[in-house]
C-alpha cells in the first residue's frame, strides 16, 4: 500500500486521496497484481535473482508489458535488482537521489521491496510516495523528482522504456527539505 508524505507530516494511505494529490503532478500510480505462481514468488524472495530467473520473472508479468506496448510504444523493460549487498550500491542511489527530470516517462512496476519516489510541487512544496508490491508508477517526462530506496535498502522493479537510451537525468538545483527520517521526528516531536 503505497504512503504519500508531505512536508508538514500529513501523511495519506488512501488510493484515492493519493491520486488525488498526484494527478496536479501528472503521476499515475496503479495496482497490478503478481499473481501466485509459487515460482515466482520464491523467485522474488531471494536476495538476488540470477539473469535467467530474471527473464522468468518478467516474463510472468509482461502482460502490463505488452499493455504499455500495445498502448503507449513502449519497446522495452528491464529487472533492476537492488539489496544492502549489491556492489557499489551507493554510488548507483547516487544517480537518482538528488532532484532531476528526464525527457521520458520513468515507469517502475515494484515486485518486492519498496522504493521512495520524492516530488516537487507546484509552489516548490515537496511530498514523497512510497511504493511498494504490486504498486506501478509512472513519472511523466519533465517532473521534477527523486528516487531513493526506504530502509530496508531492496528493491525488485520493472523498469519500462520507450527508447533505448533509459532515462538520462538532468539535474536541478532543488534542495531536498523532506525525508523519512525528517517526518518520523516531526511526527514523534
Amino acid at each position: 500500500m503505497a504512503i504519500l508524505r508531505f512536508e508538514d507530516g500529513t501523511t495519506y494511505t488512501q488510493p484515492e486521496t493519493i491520486a488525488r494529490h498526484l494527478t496536479p503532478l501528472g503521476v499515475q500510480l496503479n495496482r497490478w497484481p503478481i499473481g501466485d505462481h509459487p515460482q515466482i514468488r520464491q523467485l522474488l524472495a531471494q536476495a538476488a535473482i540470477a539473469e535467467a530467473d530474471g527473464e522468468i520473472v518478467l516474463q510472468a508479468v509482461d502482460c502490463y508489458f505488452e499493455e504499455l506496448q500495445a498502448r503507449e510504444g513502449y519497446q522495452s523493460r528491464d529487472l533492476i535488482v537492488l539489496h544492502p549487498k549489491t556492489p557499489n550500491l551507493d554510488q548507483l542511489l547516487s544517480k537518482f537521489n538528488a532532484p532531476h527530470q528526464h525527457d521520458d516517462d520513468e515507469v517502475r512496476y515494484i515486485l518486492d521491496g519498496e522504493g521512495i519516489f520524492g516530488f516537487v510541487g507546484n509552489g516548490g512544496s515537496q511530498l514523497e510516495l512510497t511504493i511498494q508490491p504490486e504498486e506501478y508508477i509512472k513519472v511523466p517526462a519533465g517532473a521534477e523528482h527523486w528516487f531513493r530506496l526506504s530502509e530496508t535498502r531492496r528493491v525488485k522493479a520493472v523498469r519500462y522504456f520507450t527508447n533505448t537510451q533509459g532515462w538520462v537525468p538532468h539535474y536541478t538545483d532543488t534542495k531536498i527539505r523532506l525525508t523519512t527520517a525528517a517526518i518520523a521526528f516531526e511526527l514523534a516531536g
